[in-house]
């Protein structure tokens, strides 16, 4: 496992040591950035911790996530070197949908296709977002109807002092 992140270590110690009560030895190692970023664009790694962000309207970037052509063009976003043709089939679905209905129905069916091929290793999850709080700050009365949840920290200012 190639780690750019020292701290992942933390991560990675306890995921190797349930792996090897399984039998399966995992070797991981903290790299320099630049030397990471040279490996990860040429896919000099066998496994590696990455977030598959995505918008809330996929698009185009999913060709560069998914699809057979970007798996092996250095530096492409598809980190598993996946070439499946029901996958590409699916990109472009999503790509060329008309309506947000045929949209959705493509993310979902891409999703069970991902999900069944078992193509990652979910690191964790929580069904929340963890956030300190502090009443010296406000924020616009109405927030955006689509955005990032980090996004909304950026919409906060502390509030004036009245005299």
């Amino acid at each position: 496992m190639l780690l750019v992140n020292p701290g992942f270590e933390r991560i990675a110690a306890p995921f190797a040591e349930n792996l090897r009560k399984l039998g399966v030895i995992l070797n991981y190692r903290s790299v320099d950035p630049s030397l990471y970023q040279r490996r990860m664009d040429g896919f000099d790694f066998d496994m590696v911790v990455e977030v598959f962000a995505q918008s809330q309207s996929p698009g185009n970037e999913q060709r560069s996530m998914w699809h057979s052509e970007s798996a092996a063009v250095n530096g492409s976003r598809n980190m598993i070197g996946l070439k499946d043709p029901a996958v590409d089939a699916l990109v472009d679905r999503i790509i060329y949908a008309k309506t947000r209905k045929e949209l959705v129905t493509a993310c979902h069916a891409l999703d069970r296709v991902l999900l069944a091929g078992a193509y990652v290793i979910p690191n964790w999850h929580i069904p929340y977002h963890r956030v300190a709080w502090w009443d010296k700050f406000e924020r616009p009365p109405t927030l955006p109807l689509y955005y990032q949840a980090e996004d909304w920290l950026m919409a906060w200012w502390a509030k004036s002092q009245s005299p």
